[in-house]
């Protein structure tokens, strides 16, 4: 007799493009309700992307969901006041779901889903991406401390993304053996077949670029924003062509750093392309056209999935010490590199290095490809099955949750 299934919640902010997929194969395996505090509109995407617009892949296809009533004064899904949904625990409370999981605990309604699963006796699992500081100590986390290591192991399991996220939640409290991999990841096939598409008119891409078809081109994707360093880019293609000509940069996105930075490379007649946001169906001909992305982001950047895409497209990728994905996907020489969070030399170096020898690119890149298998959305429903077998049971976690396997290692095994 085949058992029930179980049946499984969630609580998200909105839907989220990086996110859906793996709601959709979970559902694939149990009976799941994604409850959404609100429903982005195109203009409320607009912050920092520089412009309104829709994701242009379907958000709430295969997979139970529903809208909550948001009830905050100022509705936002970046500050903890902005998500108010006092029914998700009448919900909870009526549906008797066997596990529920929380993306984290950085807003109210997400407090009310914890709450009400304590109340309950419902068995909550967290998944989120936070990181340590890269310097220990100061009066916040001070603060901070005992209160996190009072709720922190109160959860009955930890969906792990990553390795700075199994740090973080282990430095609060967490217990191993309640840690499943659960990693961060994307629809690998999708990226990678669109990406071997597009390389087939990969030179005629270029010139209606203005990018020639020699160059070693290297991407930056991702919001013309501070935190993500775009200006350090822009100024290690400076510093880099200097040295080789036939280096270029590529600037896929938009937001209010894209107007002053592309002027400024005009001005100086720096080897720079700005071609705007493009969306998740076009990305993949930036990464066809591309030799290698560069991620220098600071330490707000938790994971970057944007890393996820490139590497399942076919490119390396360099990325700065302080972005999260680090340890997880960059192995140093194998699938691309890691450098100083701000030190552009550093940056202009590496890419001054591999365009003297481009061939080394796409070997790093093929390596890249084969690692970010790690990292999929099937692994990522095995660790969540696995850790509600563990919360169901009692039994600690059936594998070791942390990645080990090395680029050598994933060779030999699939030949």
């Amino acid at each position: 007799m085949t058992p029930p299934r179980l049946r499984v919640g969630l609580l998200a902010t909105h839907p989220i493009q990086y996110y859906v997929p793996w709601y959709r194969l979970l559902a694939q395996q149990v009976d799941l309700e994604v409850c959404y505090c609100q429903q982005l509109t195109p203009r409320a995407q607009a912050v920092d992307f520089g412009g309104a617009f829709a994701w242009d892949v379907p958000l709430l296809e295969g997979y139970h969901h529903r809208f909550l009533v948001n009830r905050a004064r100022q509705p936002n899904v970046s500050a903890f006041f902005g998500c108010d949904t006092p029914e998700i625990g009448r919900l909870i409370a009526q549906e008797k779901f066997d596990a529920f999981i929380v993306h984290g605990w950085a807003l109210k309604s997400f407090w009310q889903a914890i709450l009400a699963c304590w109340h309950t006796r419902t068995p909550v699992l967290v998944r989120g991406d936070s990181q340590l500081p890269a310097k220990r100590g100061g009066g916040l986390r001070a603060l901070k401390f005992p209160l996190y290591r009072w709720f922190i192991p109160r959860f009955d399991g930890y969906l792990v993304v990553g390795e700075r996220a199994g740090e973080y939640l282990r430095y609060y409290g967490a217990r191993s053996e309640r840690m499943f991999f659960s990693p961060h990841a994307v629809d690998n096939e999708f990226f990678a077949r669109r990406a071997a598409v597009a390389r087939s008119t990969r030179e005629e891409r270029r010139r209606s670029w203005g990018l020639p078809s020699d160059a070693v081109v290297y991407l930056f994707a991702g919001k013309c924003v501070a935190r993500k360093h775009l200006e350090d880019f822009v100024r290690a293609i400076a510093t880099a062509s200097r040295g080789q000509s036939r280096v270029w940069g590529l600037v896929v996105g938009d937001g209010p750093l894209r107007a002053p930075l592309e002027a400024q490379a005009r001005r100086q007649g720096w080897p720079l392309r700005f071609v705007g946001f493009l969306n998740q169906t076009e990305i993949p001909t930036a990464y066809a056209v591309s030799d290698a992305l560069v991620l220098p982001s600071d330490a707000t950047e938790t994971w970057g999935l944007v890393v996820n895409e490139a590497m399942a497209s076919g490119l390396p990728a360099f990325v700065s010490d302080q972005v999260g994905c680090a340890p997880d996907l960059i192995l140093p020489e194998q699938t691309g590199h890691v450098f100083p969070c701000g030190q552009v030399d550093s940056l202009a170096e590496l890419m001054l290095r591999h365009a003297d020898l481009p061939t080394s690119l796409a070997t790093l890149g093929a390596h890249a490809r084969l690692h970010i298998q790690r990292y999929s959305l099937a692994q990522a429903v095995e660790g969540t099955l696995a850790a509600f077998h563990a919360v169901g049971t009692g039994r600690a976690a059936p594998h070791d949750w942390r990645p080990t396997t090395t680029v050598s290692e994933e060779r030999r095994l699939h030949g």
